[in-house]
């Protein structure tokens, strides 16, 4: 069953509307979402790659962990279950730290538009990279790399076509607040 999502206004507030996800794509409906990334304390961050069967961006790489918030749901909510589904991880409200939010907007056909709010985590791996196991359905494969090398391939000369184009300046935000805590 395809979850509903509530629908944000211009500033980013709920509008008390809320519609299928697939109509807030088609009509390009701001709508909220998480985005969960998990750090090691000795400098290295998480990556998955996009499922193939994706319709957006599929077997690029991305965050760590994301997903569309439900109609309703509290934010922390949806990053636990996120993480949760897509890792097989189970975490604490306690263990997720709030980086802020990032706004952006994609066309990818005329009636595929993905307008979303994401709500940016942090979330350091206190357990092996073996110990995590991937929904198989969404996730292709994940990664550890070290920081410097996702920094390069994001937004330095490295190879930022291997990479959701979320831009410099949210990869920028991301290792930035990584390499504080690390």
């Amino acid at each position: 069953m395809e979850e509903q999502v509530d629908i944000l206004d211009d500033n980013g507030k709920p509008t008390g509307k809320s519609c299928l996800k697939s109509e807030a794509h088609q009509k390009g409906l701001l709508h909220p979402t998480v985005h969960v990334w998990c750090y090691t304390q000795t400098g290295k961050v998480l990556i998955q790659q996009r499922g193939r069967k994706k319709m957006a961006y599929p077997l690029l790489w991305d965050v760590s962990v994301a997903g569309h918030i439900s109609a309703g749901e509290n934010i922390e909510t949806a990053a636990l279950r996120e993480v949760e589904e897509e890792i097989g991880l189970q975490i604490k409200k306690s263990d997720l730290e709030s980086i802020g939010t990032f706004r952006e907007t994609h066309k990818h056909a005329e009636d595929f538009i993905d307008a979303e709010l994401h709500h940016l985590f942090l979330v350091k791996l206190k357990v092996p990279f073996s110990a995590l196991v991937k929904q198989e359905n969404e996730v292709e494969a994940l990664d550890l790399i070290p920081l410097f090398r996702f920094a390069e391939e994001t937004w330095g000369l490295g190879r930022t076509e291997k990479y959701v184009p979320h831009g410099p300046s949210y990869y920028k935000k991301i290792v930035t607040e990584i390499k504080k805590r690390t």
